[in-house]
Formats: C-alpha cells, sequence, structure tokens
C-alpha cells in the first residue's frame, strides 16, 4: 500500500494544508492592517510632505511607512514568514511599501487568490539605494576609489599652521574635515580651510569641510584659581638617579619656546635683566619650600635663554632670581623677579555618599570645608553655565558629571541650589573639574539649539563651510532656527548634520529628520560619547541601531563618530575590540576620526578596513560573495 492509499497520511497531509491555509490568511490580514496605516499616517502627514524639499519628497514618505511599521510588534509575523521561506522583512528600512506588498503578493498567490492591484510604491529595492548614493553624494562629494564610506578627520589646531600635515591627511584617504567652532579662532579656521582647498588642488582629490556650532553644553563652572606655582624636575631612572637634567626656557612674557625645541617648562622673567645672562652663567634662588637652588645657562637664543636644572623645585610668582656671572666671585646685584606663572588647575575630590551642590550664580567652586577630625562642615559647590535649566530639574532626577564619569541624584531643588548626592564615583574619589559637561538625562530641558555665539560663528561658517554641524539639537524648532539663520546669511544650500548626543535629540529623531528635509542636502552625526552619557552605555548599542534603521528609512547618510580607533591615533596601536568597531562602521556613510599623533595611521587602516567589508556587508544585508575558506571544504 503506498503512501497515497494510507488514510492516515492523507488525513495528516490535509490538517496540514489546512494548518498552513490558516497561517497564510493570517498573515495577510496582520501585512493589510499595517499597510492601511502607513497609506493612513501619509495621508495624516501631507501638511509636512508639502514643505519637503522635492530631493526628500519620496524619501519623507518612506519614513513614514517605516515608522507606521514600526508601530507594530510583528517578530511573530516575522517567524511566520520565515517558515513560509519568504522574506521576514527585516531589511525593508529602504523600501517599505515596496517589501509589504511583494510579501503580500506572494502571500495571496499561496492562498490561490489573485492581490488586487495596488497603487504604484513611491520607493522600490533599486530606488532606495539608488537614493541613499544620491543624498549621499550630495553632502560628502563623489566616493572615493575603492570605497563606499567617506572618512572624516577632525582637524587639531596644528591644521592651521602645518600645510603639509593636511596634505597628507588627503593624500592617505580623508574626504571631509570637521572643525570645531568651540576650538581656536576664526583667523585659524580660515588658516584651516586654505590648506584644505590647497591640498585638494594638489591632490585631485575632494574634501568636503564641516563647521560644527558649539552648541548650548551644560558645563560646571570656575573653581576658585590655586596657587601659581609649578613644579620642575630633572628626568631620573627607575631607580630615582638623574639621568638627564630639565631643560628649561627663560623668556620676556608672551616670547614662546622655539618650534621643535624639547623643553620641560617655561619661565617668564624681565626682558633687561635677561639680556645680561650668558651661557655658563648661573641664576640662583630659593624656591617655594625655601631650598636653595641653581640654574644654569646653556644657550642663548634671541630674547630668550636654555637653563639646565639638576634638582627637583617647587617655584611659584614673584620668586626672586640673582644672575652669577661666570668667572667671578664676587655677588652679583643683577636681581629679578619671576612673572606671572598659570594657577594650579584645581579639582573637587568627590566620593559616593558625598553631596554637591550645584549653584545656579557663577560662584567659584571648591573643595568640601571639614574640621579638625575631617568631617565635613560645609559641602563641596560648583556653579552651573546654564543657570535656566534648574527650572526643568527635579527631585529624584539623575545627573551626570564629566563624561559620565561621576553620576548622582537631586535631592532637593531651590531657585538657587540643586542638592545632589553622589551615587557613583571611584573608590578613592573622582576628580570634578570646572569645564567639565554636566547632564541631565532624564529631565526634558528647555535649551535652545543655537547659542549666541553659535548666531556670530554662522556668520564665518556660512561663507567657508560646505556643511553646518548643529550640536545637541533637541527639536525640530532647533532645526528650523538654523534653517532661517542660513537662509538670512544667503547660506540656504549649506548642507546641514544633525548630531544626535541627547536623549531627547534621540527621542525626537523623526521629527528633526522630517524638520530638516526642508532643506538639502541632510546628514546625521551619531556622536557616541556624550551620547552614550545620556541614555547610558548600556543602552548605547541599541539606540546606535535605532538611529541607523531611521536614517535609512529616510535615505539619510549616517556619520559614524566618536573613538573610532582612537587608540591607533593617539597611541599608534590598536586596540582588538576598536577593529571591529572599525569594521561594523562601514554600515553608516561616513566615518569620523578624532585628532591624534598617529592620525595618518589611522586614516590609512580605516582606508583599507572599510574597503575590505563593503565586500561583505551593506547596511543591514550580510553580501555573500565567495569565500577563500570555503574552498578547503
Amino acid at each position: 500500500m503506498t503512501n497515497t492509499d494510507n488514510p492516515f497520511v492523507e488525513e495528516l497531509v490535509g490538517r496540514q494544508d489546512a494548518d498552513q491555509d490558516a497561517l497564510v490568511q493570517h498573515l495577510i490580514t496582520k501585512l493589510e492592517a499595517i499597510l492601511r496605516y502607513a497609506t493612513d499616517r501619509e495621508e495624516h502627514f501631507e501638511h509636512h510632505l508639502e514643505v519637503v524639499h522635492p530631493p526628500w519628497q519620496e524619501s519623507a514618505r518612506n519614513l513614514l511607512h517605516y515608522l507606521a511599521l514600526r508601530n507594530f510588534d510583528i517578530q511573530e509575523v516575522q517567524s511566520h514568514l520565515a517558515s513560509l521561506g519568504l522574506s521576514s522583512l527585516g531589511r525593508t528600512e529602504a523600501h517599505v511599501m515596496a517589501s509589504l506588498q511583494a510579501v503580500l503578493n506572494v502571500l495571496y498567490w499561496l492562498s490561490g487568490r489573485i492581490r488586487a492591484p495596488s497603487a504604484s510604491c513611491p520607493v522600490d529595492y533599486a530606488k532606495g539605494r539608488d537614493l541613499l548614493a544620491a543624498h549621499t553624494e550630495a553632502l560628502f562629494g563623489v566616493k572615493p576609489d575603492g570605497r563606499n564610506v567617506r572618512i572624516m578627520v577632525t582637524l587639531p589646531s596644528e591644521a592651521a599652521t602645518e600645510y603639509e600635515l593636511v596634505l597628507n591627511m588627503v593624500r592617505a584617504g580623508m574626504d571631509c574635515v570637521r572643525i570645531n567652532c568651540a576650538h581656536d579662532s576664526e583667523e585659524a579656521w580660515a588658516q584651516m580651510i586654505e590648506h584644505v582647498r590647497q591640498a585638494q588642488r594638489e591632490t585631485g582629490r575632494p574634501c568636503r569641510i564641516l563647521m560644527d556650532l558649539g552648541g548650548p553644553k551644560l558645563r560646571t563652572g570656575p573653581l576658585k584659581p590655586g596657587p601659581r606655582v609649578v613644579h620642575l624636575k630633572p628626568h631620573r631612572n627607575l631607580r630615582g638617579r638623574v639621568v638627564a637634567p630639565a631643560r628649561l626656557w627663560l623668556t620676556p612674557p608672551g616670547v614662546p619656546e622655539p618650534d621643535g625645541a624639547v623643553c620641560d617648562g617655561t619661565l617668564p622673567v624681565d626682558a633687561d635683566w635677561l639680556a645680561h645672562a650668558e651661557m655658563g652663567d648661573h641664576i640662583r634662588f630659593r624656591d617655594a619650600r625655601g631650598k636653595k637652588r641653581t640654574l644654569k645657562v646653556v644657550a642663548c637664543q634671541g630674547e630668550g635663554r636654555w637653563a639646565e636644572l639638576h634638582q627637583s623645585i617647587y617655584i611659584e610668582t614673584g620668586t626672586v632670581f640673582t644672575l652669577h656671572k661666570q668667572g667671578t666671585r664676587k655677588k652679583s646685584r643683577l636681581t629679578s623677579s619671576l612673572g606671572v606663572l598659570p594657577p594650579l588647575e584645581q579639582s573637587i575630590i568627590l566620593k559616593q555618599g558625598d553631596t554637591l551642590l550645584l549653584h545656579r550664580d557663577l560662584i567659584p567652586g571648591r573643595q568640601a570645608k571639614r574640621d579638625e577630625q575631617g568631617r565635613i562642615q560645609a559641602p563641596a559647590r560648583i556653579a552651573c553655565t546654564m543657570p535656566q535649566v534648574f527650572a526643568d530639574v527635579e527631585v529624584g532626577a539623575v545627573v551626570r558629571f564629566d563624561d559620565g564619569k561621576m553620576k548622582g541624584v537631586v535631592r532637593a531643588v531651590s531657585e538657587e541650589v540643586l542638592d545632589i548626592e553622589i551615587t557613583h564615583a571611584k573608590a578613592k574619589g573622582s576628580k570634578l573639574r570646572a569645564d567639565r559637561n554636566i547632564n541631565f538625562p532624564e529631565s526634558k530641558l528647555r535649551i535652545t539649539g543655537l547659542t549666541e555665539k553659535d548666531r556670530v560663528d554662522l556668520d564665518f561658517v556660512a561663507q567657508h563651510a560646505d556643511l553646518v554641524g548643529l550640536s545637541f539639537v533637541n527639536q525640530p524648532d532647533d532645526v528650523y532656527t538654523l534653517q532661517q539663520e542660513l537662509i538670512k546669511r544667503k547660506a540656504g544650500h549649506r548642507g546641514i548634520i544633525l548630531k544626535i548626543e541627547t536623549q531627547s535629540g534621540f527621542q525626537q529623531l523623526p521629527g528633526l529628520l522630517l524638520t530638516a528635509m526642508r532643506s538639502y542636502p541632510l546628514g546625521v552625526m551619531i556622536a557616541r560619547g556624550d551620547l552614550a552619557v545620556e541614555v547610558g552605555w548600556e543602552r548605547l548599542a541599541e539606540v546606535q541601531e535605532e538611529i541607523l534603521w531611521l536614517c535609512e528609512a529616510a535615505h539619510v547618510p549616517v556619520v559614524r563618530a566618536t573613538q573610532v580607533l582612537e587608540n591607533l591615533a593617539k597611541t599608534g596601536v590598536p586596540s582588538r575590540a576598536e577593529i571591529t568597531d572599525a569594521a561594523m562602521a562601514e554600515r553608516a556613510e561616513c566615518v569620523m576620526l578624532n585628532k591624534g599623533p598617529y592620525i595618518l595611521k589611522a586614516i590609512h587602516a580605516l582606508d583599507g578596513i572599510l574597503g575590505r567589508m563593503q565586500a561583505h556587508q551593506r547596511k543591514k544585508t550580510s553580501m555573500l560573495r565567495s569565500l577563500l575558506v570555503a574552498k578547503m571544504a
């Protein structure tokens, strides 16, 4: 008897067919509901679409479709689709409606029905890929040979004076430079830009210029200045023996040490007195501890003098120097006082359980006051540079300091002070200094996107930059304000890069994108440093993925930033983890490197990594090229 003659087998096959029919109908019902909701969302936001710049029209509609899709939890649907050998919609970001309709067409065919013709999709698979490529080229220029992903590099201050550095960076593969408006001056920026333009002409390689506006960043206020004293010492070996004297530059105030010179410290002294010092002379003094010390003049260079130090000193402003001429026993009367030294940078030591008072007034901060037994009489205090946030912070709010190195909870709120209990710090205490980050990740802070300094800087940026970076963007109004300011300066065509570095900015990303699509071109930077502080390091990977998905749905190019190959750029040796991180950065359209003494080595390494990885990965899709290791089988 054959299987077809077996009643049991026939019953089993019939039951399986009925189960599959029911499953197919269930999936059709689910996906049709999603399709209707996506269409409804597009109609609901039609007024937003009317003001979207023409190149973004199809992309904006696809973004709305993707947002509609992600309103549903379709994990079970995905599992069932995969069991039928169909697309599980896991890579549908760039072409949502086309993917939904393609899967529905197959499900209808499996059910024995023909699906009614549907409206044409704004974006199919090929169109989604082409739109992202076009928007990326509009933002960053033509892609480099052999690599799809662009490389951006933050320029160091030296780029204003060292043309060869900029030229070599462009030759190594840099496609875009980033100039941080929080540092340097307009004169330095102008020189950096001239060097980039000159390098472009010399190499024939395009290189876009991004200028980052500083943005409204919360920081700690000033601390009471420390003493104007400096500790200088000779070089010793591991046994503590002096192997080389310290080399000091004695100079009239404002005269820097010569370029390239080895210098262990600079001491400002009177120009007329210093002119009498010659090679072989000695300079004697008592340091801040009252110890007798001597410097030996070993060279004269212009207005300055080089001197050697063989003993450790603590030297302070006003120290009296006496010049002893070589070859004479008679005490010289040529004396002078040491000029003004910079004050020592102070810090507040905070341990878990300590109280910190955060003041709205910019009064100098200080360490906690203690009695003779070490008991705290008055807690430590420090100011906040943006006191307007006090109105938005409530009791129980989490606060993080210095890139998340310390964490606290607000225990009391008044008009003038936030009383903060430190809940996380190093066991021996963490140092909090002036001008360090303050984050209130769970508080809805009403902070505008452009500061007064940003508006001043924008006058320069609008004239000279290709792209404008909007730092600490929190709400759509921030984007609209920047667009209007650029239009005022006849620079509405400049590209805008939204830097997502706050929890609010991440949560508002769909609205930020739709608003930013009023101008063209556009990009998004995942600023992983500040973002990790805001959302918590344990959520950073998840949040980063969601940003990538939303931007792919909008066909908006993404810049992956912060700590990419940082060890390599700073020390010349990469960590294993950062090589893997750089490889995964291929999913973005641009990767940003920060400055460092080994930046050229980092650019070369990243260029190679990205070039190799594009044969394996495109966005979320694994590219199945042939593998050499497979031939071993």
